[in-house]
């Protein structure tokens, strides 16, 4: 993750400000680039953001992935399967670990920019939510979290369009509320009164 730094993005001068979306390990390079260069980033989309003490040590991580397997739907297996075998297992297994050692819960508590955190209520990779409204006590206002009730870990996939349409509404300014021509059903969870940039019932 380290690297993110090292790639000369911030020496780029990009003179806009940018949305990151980060999907399962695309939310630790978001909030690292986030916390890197916050004056480069209008806001933060973090899907799954896996990563952190909950998932670890390794063998713990490595079981709730495989918890997490036998909820997702059996079409995603086409879709991951080659890019994984082409990866290899020992590449994966290194990377995995990387991502368990990243302090996600950290860097998502201090965030320097506007966030949403959109999880599944069934993925065994993220804390159950007594937990997440426990330590939003410790949140930045700008955090909003939202739970897609019925996904896994691999919301983008089982519930693209609920995602895209919670993700709009973040981006629109307008209050996230479920849409009832998608699949699962969007809440967003309270970390404290008056918390987040919309508001929404959980």
């Amino acid at each position: 993750m380290a690297g993110v730094t090292g790639t000369g993005w911030r020496e780029r001068r990009i003179k806009v400000h940018v949305y990151l979306i980060g999907n399962s390990m695309g939310g630790p390079v978001s909030l690292e680039v986030a916390h890197s260069a916050p004056e480069r980033v209008a806001g933060l989309v973090l899907a799954s953001p896996a990563g952190g003490t909950h998932n670890q040590p390794l063998g713990r991580a490595l079981v709730q992935l495989a918890r997490d397997v036998l909820r997702e739907s059996p079409r995603l297996v086409p879709v991951v399967l080659p890019d994984y075998l082409h990866f290899g297992p020992v590449n994966g297994i290194n990377l995995f670990s990387e991502l368990v050692r990243f302090p996600s819960l950290e860097r998502l508590l201090r965030t320097p920019v506007p966030t949403l955190a959109v999880i599944g209520s069934r993925d065994p990779l993220m804390p159950p939510v007594d937990r997440i409204r426990e330590l939003g006590r410790l949140a930045p206002p700008h955090l909003t979290v939202v739970m897609i009730d019925g996904a896994a870990h691999a919301v983008n996939f089982s519930h693209p369009g609920e995602l895209a349409h919670v993700i709009s509404c973040w981006l629109d300014g307008r209050d996230i509320v479920d849409d009832p021509d998608q699949g699962g059903v969007s809440r967003v969870l309270h970390l404290r009164p008056g918390d987040g940039r919309s508001a929404g019932s959980a």
